[in-house]
């Protein structure tokens, strides 16, 4: 459920989790996860579909969203900028991000877009995950995108984990050298809370990481 407090903004609960208060209702569950596999389509994917285009580094103003969503899903004659706003804001993983009433997704984007994102504070290490059959091969040839137009990596070897478990049950984890990487020149940004981009990673800076796991992560529920 996504409701507002007046005092505290956004949230996903039944109750404020700052004051206790109810708060104003925006969204049941069930909206707000079809709502939200929506907007993470036209940030990342298709724009086009819904008659939209993204600018140069992937911005979409909020209310042209509400608009053409409420178009083609008559269901959601009721939507406006402030529940597509509040969706955003409230993402536990940081896939979007808001500025001046528009909107755009942080990461994993199959549609060419210039992300702007911030480049300091870089974590020493990064991780990634592959399946068995993969580590061999990545060891030798290195990180490069596949179906994304950047190589996603993890800011925890229990958050690689928790990706790589949508494809297999036992991801075997990649130690990047995130340090080595920038002295080399390559940018890693900062995409979404544990998420962060780079357009390769060489062989030279990839191990397996040998060291001990914390509890595991939710897997990500990412929407397509």
């Amino acid at each position: 459920m996504l409701k507002e407090c007046a005092q505290h903004g956004y949230f996903r609960a039944e109750a404020c989790p700052v004051c206790g208060q109810a708060g104003r209702f925006l969204m049941n569950d069930r909206e707000l996860d079809h709502l939200g596999r929506i907007l993470t389509g036209i940030l990342r994917h298709f724009p086009d579909r819904y008659g939209l285009a993204v600018d140069a580094h992937g911005w979409i103003d909020a209310g042209e969203i509400a608009r053409a969503i409420a178009r083609r899903h008559p269901a959601y004659h009721w939507l406006r900028p402030i529940h597509l706003l509040a969706i955003a804001e409230t993402d536990a993983k940081g896939r979007y991000e808001a500025r001046d009433e528009r909107l755009r997704a942080t990461y994993a984007h199959t549609i060419e877009v210039d992300l702007d994102l911030p480049t300091e504070n870089i974590p020493d290490r990064l991780y990634f995950p592959v399946t068995s059959d993969e580590a061999g091969i990545v060891l030798e040839v290195g990180l490069k995108p596949s179906d994304r137009r950047k190589v996603h990596l993890s800011k925890t070897a229990e958050a690689a984990r928790a990706a790589g478990a949508v494809r297999t049950p036992e991801p075997v984890i990649l130690e990047i050298d995130a340090l080595g990487a920038r002295t080399q020149g390559i940018v890693i940004m900062q995409a979404g809370k544990t998420v962060y981009l780079a357009d390769q990673i060489p062989a030279e800076l990839l191990k397996r990481f040998e060291g001990p796991l914390g509890p595991p992560e939710p897997a990500p529920n990412e929407p397509a």
